[in-house]
């Protein structure tokens, strides 16, 4: 993956265009959540992108916690600042902040094996819908509004045991939804592994909004847009 096509950089700030935003997500994440099309009213930058573009600049760390805190639209000039507690923000130039990176431990930057971690991680996370998120929501009895599914990245964390890796592979060992009425927190915990080695652990947690009973045809409708638009623009 060559991260660099997919954001631009202007002296110490970076952008993304609806282009560039839109490639990644149907290219390399195997996203296809319509808030992420070029043409799309809400547009939204994914959070996978801003990740990896913060790895990329910043290096991985043994241990990693990330928080997102906002949605990056197109054209928004952003820069990193250092946070009085320790963290690093990724903030515009009216200093939103839009992502939150706290590390720890030894550090890699080493490109091309963070480009592979990054890679595997896009990759997992392009399938949440429907592998993982539909299961989770059947076992629960709700879904989201198929009108206005609101799925949003909150925050994800890493913890490797050794940054001596070549190929990198990540499994799902854990998911779970808790549900507060209209609202759900949904956690995925996975493994890290280097062949049949499990080298480190990760989490991603998401909320969801706007809850609703659980509908079948309605999820199959869904899955099928969803499948639809991936054979389409894909």
């Amino acid at each position: 993956m060559q991260l660099e096509q997919f954001f631009t950089p202007s002296q110490n700030e970076f952008s993304f265009s609806r282009s560039q935003a839109c490639t990644f997500a149907k290219q390399i994440a195997d996203d296809f959540n319509p808030i992420h099309d070029e043409d799309a009213s809400r547009f939204c930058v994914p959070g996978d992108l801003l990740f990896a573009v913060g790895l990329h600049q910043l290096g991985l760390s043994q241990k990693m916690h990330i928080t997102f805190s906002d949605m990056v639209s197109d054209g928004v000039n952003l820069h990193y600042a250092d946070n009085p507690d320790g963290h690093i923000d990724i903030r515009d130039t009216n200093d939103k902040t839009y992502l939150s990176i706290w590390s720890e431990g030894e550090k890699c930057v080493d490109k091309t094996i963070i480009s592979r971690l990054t890679e595997e991680y896009v990759a997992f996370s392009g399938k949440t819908f429907p592998h993982v998120l539909v299961p989770m929501w059947e076992k629960e009895g709700v879904m989201v509004n198929p009108a206005r599914p609101l799925v949003i990245y909150q925050s994800m964390s890493l913890e490797l045991e050794t940054l001596e890796f070549q190929n990198p592979t990540l499994e799902l060992t854990h998911s779970q939804l808790d549900v507060n009425g209209k609202r759900g927190n949904a956690c995925l915990k996975f493994d890290f592994k280097e062949g049949n080695t499990v080298i480190g652990h990760g989490e991603k947690r998401m909320v969801l909004s706007g809850l609703k009973p659980y509908d079948q045809t309605a999820i199959d409708d869904l899955i099928t847009f969803y499948n639809q638009r991936k054979v389409e623009l894909g």
